[in-house]
């Protein structure tokens, strides 16, 4: 693969004096509004650089974990990292000590940044983990002393011999699990890092409307991955600014787009499913002729051009604030219905797909005029991809692939052949040039009679009911008879509160639930079909990036499936 550039520090200094007063990072607080400039960002990332390696001394290649919500200055963190020559650890902040231990236990960091909300855990670590020896944080706060200073206090010192490193050399451990004994550290180059960036400037220049000023608003955390290559380091090699946010309130984002202009957000399917329900019930509120209107021109918008459709919804595009494009949805499968609805009103959702040992992105539906909701588009140009033909499993290779898991090379070498193939773990076709992913390998739930099923086909088609708020399907062991240990199909269902509500009691709301996914599983082979039906008024356990966590789902669930 081709590259105009041989190291990340030439990429970035060029960005940084082509979009020196531009703003790169924000984020409102209680103050209004915190802004970096792209040279007020470089500055402060030098700032810190030159402290790293002229104050604390920190040898190259050691390790800097970060704990924080999304902030601007967080990017200041991973930039002046980069300078020092160190490896970056970014944490998920939402985790426990216990399992923030394990993480930190496995990657020893000498430094650990921290926000001031994240200021007693990192104490807490740092009196559990030896090998931390500083911790810095990342606002002016009261918790500041001469041990543990901010950003804003570190000497004005913004020179020091910056660190080069190679581009096998790995920049990144991102921790996929911190639950157990043996947390698992992908491994992230940066040449994974650069092939990713140029790999996107092709889908970028398809994806975004010429000749605009880009903002886009982020609500992925900064640990994520997807977050950090796709939403941060190559948004930011584009010149685009980045908004954060601190509530997933669709309102609160809305106000947001609106105030400065967002023409682009990164997100994962569950905020645009919530999205969707929120301007439902906004327009359920309307008068009746209203209703009929908005119904009717839906029907029509399918035969519409897409500019059409954007100004027969104009009333939902003003709460966007007239300038908003489409989305980049990306850590979990995109609900078609809920694509397709988007779609409708004049709104692209761009679907990708990928996983942190990819880097991650592997595919994006980037072309705006290709209609398919249910394909995650075609493959990178710097992927070969195949399908195992017994198991059905997506393979993909590429210089985006991990350099692997930290320190567990058995680990590695069960998902990383020799010649570089890397096992996605995800049941795959590829059709017309589009890859389409229909499972996961661990998810497959076997059936006494040895029949296969995938949760994910089943989910799409309770998915269908507006009824339904969070959908979770799994395999559970039965117990005694003939097919004691055998999995059966098992359909966790919690219905919107709107639905809930007109019900006089939980018994008629759990009947009529189960009315309707017994409907809808006449959409499926009879052995696809739920044997039981559990239905939950409280939300199910999710991710950082809003994953339904099925282990735990399980965990509930052996309470009280029989």
């Amino acid at each position: 693969m081709k590259q105009k550039y041989e190291n990340i520090f030439t990429l970035l200094e060029e960005t940084t004096i082509k979009n020196q007063k531009k703003v790169a990072l924000g984020m409102k607080n209680l103050w209004g509004w915190s802004e970096f400039t792209y040279k007020g960002l470089s500055l402060l990332a030098e700032r810190l650089g030159a402290y790293l390696i002229n104050d604390l001394q920190i040898p190259k290649g050691e390790k800097l974990a970060i704990l924080s919500e999304s902030l601007p200055e967080y990017g200041v963190c991973v930039f002046g990292s980069v300078l020092a020559g160190l490896t970056i650890v970014p944490l998920d902040n939402k985790l426990t000590i216990y399992e923030l231990t394990s993480i930190l236990s496995s990657c020893e960091p000498t430094v650990l940044m921290c926000s001031s909300k994240n200021f007693a855990k990192a104490k807490e670590l740092q009196d559990k983990i030896p090998s931390i020896k500083h911790i810095i944080l990342m606002e002016a706060c009261e918790h500041e002393s001469k041990d543990t200073p901010s950003l804003y206090s570190i000497p004005a010192n913004y020179s020091a011999k910056w660190r080069r490193r190679p581009l096998h050399d790995t920049a990144l451990i991102i921790y996929t699990s911190g639950t157990t004994g043996a947390p698992k550290g992908v491994q992230t180059t940066y040449k994974n890092m650069l092939a990713q960036m140029y790999g996107m400037r092709k889908i970028l220049k398809s994806m975004m409307p010429k000749n605009k000023e880009m903002r886009l608003l982020s609500i992925l955390p900064m640990n994520h991955l997807f977050e950090l290559t796709v939403g941060f380091f190559t948004m930011l090699t584009h010149g685009y600014s980045v908004y954060y946010t601190s509530s997933l309130k669709p309102k609160d984002c809305l106000d947001i787009m609106q105030e400065k202009k967002i023409r682009f957000m990164v997100t994962v399917p569950a905020f645009l499913k919530l999205l969707k329900s929120h301007f439902e019930s906004e327009i359920n509120k309307k008068s009746p002729m209203y209703k009929f209107m908005y119904n009717f021109k839906y029907h029509l918008a399918k035969f519409m051009p897409f500019t059409i459709r954007r100004l027969m919804f104009r009333t939902i595009h003003r709460l966007y604030g007239r300038h908003f494009y489409g989305y980049i949805s990306g850590g979990a499968p995109l609900d078609p219905i809920v694509g397709a609805w988007f779609k409708r009103i004049g709104v692209r959702i761009f679907q990708g797909y990928g996983l942190s040992e990819t880097s991650p992105v592997v595919s994006m539906c980037y072309n705006p005029n290709q209609d398919n909701t249910r394909s995650v588009g075609p493959i990178l140009d710097s992927y070969d991809a195949k399908i195992d033909p017994d198991t059905g499993e997506l393979l993909v290779k590429g210089p985006s692939v991990m350099k692997g898991y930290y320190g567990r090379q058995d680990l590695t070498d069960e998902v990383l052949e020799p010649e570089g193939w890397f096992h996605t773990g995800d049941i795959a076709e590829i059709r017309n040039g589009l890859l389409y992913i229909t499972g996961r390998i661990k998810n497959m739930i076997v059936l006494s009679g040895g029949k296969k099923v995938f949760p994910e086909e089943v989910e799409t088609v309770m998915a269908q009911s507006d009824n339904f708020a969070e959908v979770c399907v799994v395999g559970m062991p039965k117990s005694g008879g003939e097919k004691d240990g055998c999995e059966e199909i098992v359909a966790v269902i919690v219905p919107s509160a709107e639905y809930a509500s007109t019900f006089e009691n939980e018994e008629k709301l759990e009947s009529a639930v189960k009315a309707e996914v017994k409907q809808l599983s006449h959409q499926l082979a009879p052995y696809k079909r739920p044997i039981n039906i559990v239905v939950r008024t409280q939300t199910l356990p999710r991710t950082a990036t809003s994953k339904i966590k099925r282990k735990e789902v399980k965990a509930l669930l052996s309470e009280c499936v029989k």
